[in-house]
């Protein structure tokens, strides 16, 4: 069976479905039904795969598209692309039950009437592009994908976001595009340079010797994911983004789309130019912390809550580079694995924020106070998943944020020690938030705010449940990340830093 064509396959059927049905309830349960599907088949295919097994990408698939270009339609996933692509599937389903009322105007803060079979149809499109994207072997299928996934999400800011909502789709178009256009030109000199005649990515790894030649592709590679991340300091344009967009396209741009970045930089930087990301560590090490400490600062003064949120993601996004950028395997697994405990947590918050503003119809902090008195379900899911957020212990992000310091520190210490005061800072930017959001005297527009209803509560519950299960045993994810990341730092040439190589070194001296 064609596992991942099928996935790519049936989001875009469905959203074909979705935009010739006449109802507009028939198409929010079509495209909820079939984002589940999607979800079964995610799930077949997770039982399915065999961490330990010696092929580079299994489920592969490889059929030719271009041939007088060498371009392929191949497909094929590891360890690392599969959680990324589990991820995007058990976020659309619960995207969609929780924009039920987004599209239809008739939330408090909701843009004027729109078509809500689109806003469901670019919901399912925008998921096939995301699986298509982390599952693609072919470079120049990874650009296509890379690219169209700006389609749906630019139309679903532009035309159900917020007040600012075109500025902000326009922006984020703007920054994309010129990213993408970046790699595009690295994509075809790979090709020229490299003379294989193909794009297929383990065909070309090891290929490209010249470090010249190495550090302009990389370049060119490297900044179009600083982009998509954001990385400091590419990241402007996602703190108008996800303020902009509705919840649950703030959902999938920050907990998915920006993965994107983070994925590209440890697939494709570090194996097919690894002398040239050996080179320019240094710098990203400290566009990591500078983020880190950055996007902390900059989030301790916002006074909406989304904008809020977005710059949180940029604190850890800097957390993720330098996690794949220290090149060690505690280090590399960990920034894999927090590209899916943050694509849980902070979709948690902005899912919680959707909430408070289709209630309140504010998103300024300084409209609520006092909603844990009468809306305490609401109050306590939004205190886990800031909690999670600031890593607390037993919570998701919390193993992930330790093992990038821990293997950060075996080799750059000093950018390890500074990384952690953004840990301090998130108590601080987290805690304030919800202080000022849910204690205190109730406002008076807060004494009609209703708790979770029971669609709110299915929504919330399983993100809850991933959040503190992963807290307290994420050995079967890592037991899947493991072995990628594994291939992945030693195709760079590094040798494992272990306590035995450091004391041999440290006796050679």
């Amino acid at each position: 069976m064609p596992w991942l064509s099928t996935l790519i396959a049936v989001p875009v059927l469905g959203a074909v479905g979705v935009s010739l049905v006449k109802s507009d309830k028939l198409a929010k349960q079509l495209a909820l039904a079939v984002s589940l599907v999607v979800l079964a088949l995610t799930g077949a295919l997770a039982y399915l795969f065999e961490p330990a097994s010696e092929a580079r990408f299994q489920f592969a698939e490889k059929y030719e598209w271009i041939p007088s270009f060498g371009v392929h339609y191949g497909v094929g996933v590891d360890g690392i692309a599969l959680v990324l692509i589990a991820l995007s599937a058990v976020l659309v389903p619960i995207v969609i039950l929780a924009s039920w009322h987004d599209a239809d105007g008739t939330g408090a803060a909701a843009p004027p009437k729109r078509s809500v079979k689109t806003y469901f149809a670019l919901l399912l499109v925008l998921e096939a592009m995301m699986i298509g994207v982390f599952a693609a072997t072919d470079v120049f299928l990874f650009y296509v994908f890379f690219e169209a996934m700006l389609i749906p999400m630019y139309f679903m800011i532009g035309s159900y976001g917020g007040a600012q909502r075109s500025y902000a789709a326009v922006k984020f178009l703007l920054y994309s595009l010129f990213g993408g256009l970046l790699m595009l030109v690295a994509v075809i000199a790979l090709y020229v340079i490299a003379d294989k005649g193909t794009f297929m990515f383990p065909e070309l790894i090891g290929v490209i010797q010249d470090p010249t030649t190495q550090k302009w592709l990389f370049a060119g590679f490297f900044i179009a994911f600083a982009v998509k991340a954001p990385l400091w300091p590419f990241h402007t344009w996602l703190p108008d983004a996800a303020a902009q967009a509705p919840a649950g396209a703030a959902v999938l741009l920050v907990g998915v789309l920006d993965k994107v970045g983070t994925y590209g930089m440890l697939r494709f930087c570090l194996e097919l130019f690894p002398d040239a990301s050996k080179f320019f560590t240094p710098l990203v090490i400290v566009l990591a912390v500078v983020g880190i400490v950055y996007g902390a600062i900059v989030a301790i003064g916002q006074t909406d809550m989304k904008r809020l949120i977005a710059y949180t993601s940029i604190s850890h996004f800097g957390f993720i580079a330098l996690g794949v950028f220290a090149m060690t395997r505690d280090a590399g697994a960990g920034a894999t694995l927090y590209m899916v405990n943050h694509g849980f947590s902070t979709g948690a918050l902005f899912l919680v924020a959707g909430f408070l503003i289709y209630r309140r119809g504010s998103s300024q902090i300084a409209d609520y106070g006092g909603v844990q008195k009468v809306a305490p379900l609401l109050a306590g899911t939004f205190l886990i998943a800031g909690l999670s957020g600031l890593s607390l212990p037993g919570l998701s992000t919390f193993v992930s944020e330790f093992m990038v310091l821990i293997g950060t520190f075996e080799r750059y210490p000093v950018a390890a020690i500074i990384a952690t005061s953004g840990v301090v800072l998130a108590a601080v930017y987290i805690l304030w938030m919800y202080q000022r959001t849910m204690t205190g005297p109730s406002k008076e527009s807060a004494h009609v705010m209703p708790d979770l209803n029971w669609r709110e509560i299915w929504v919330m519950g399983p993100l809850i449940a991933v959040i503190i299960a992963m807290g307290f045993f994420p050995k079967p994810v890592l037991d899947v990340i493991n072995p990628a990341v594994d291939k992945t730092i030693s195709s760079v040439h590094i040798e494992p830093f272990t306590p035995a190589v450091a004391e041999k070194k440290g006796a050679g001296q």
